[in-house]
């Protein structure tokens, strides 16, 4: 695989909570994930959480995780849960993209 050696793809998905919702939550993650060349989804919970499943580089996913934590201006982040995906699961798009309620 080219100079940088073999480097595994890893899914994570996360679940926020906090005022994350109408804050423009959604879009922030997107535009993150897609600077990092991070696959999957955002999508808004009827439960006020917002959920992202995300599948990169292992370093790419912690900068993403980083960005969860901080949230856009306007968000208040109170809890950043986290579980790999479990295996087999592939249901990633070929990029990032925001999942309308």
């Amino acid at each position: 695989m080219g100079a940088t050696g073999s480097r595994e793809c890893a899914g994570r998905r996360y679940w926020i909570s906090g005022h994350v919702q109408g804050v423009g939550f959604r879009d922030f993650v997107e535009r993150r994930a897609r600077a990092l060349g991070v696959r999957g989804w955002v999508q808004n919970l009827p439960d006020g959480r917002v959920e992202v499943l995300a599948c990169g580089f292992p370093d790419a996913l912690g900068a993403l995780e980083a960005a969860l934590e901080a949230g856009p201006r306007g968000a208040r982040v109170d809890r950043v849960e986290t579980a790999p995906l479990p295996e087999g699961v592939s249901t990633t798009p070929g990029t990032f993209e925001i999942r309308r309620s």
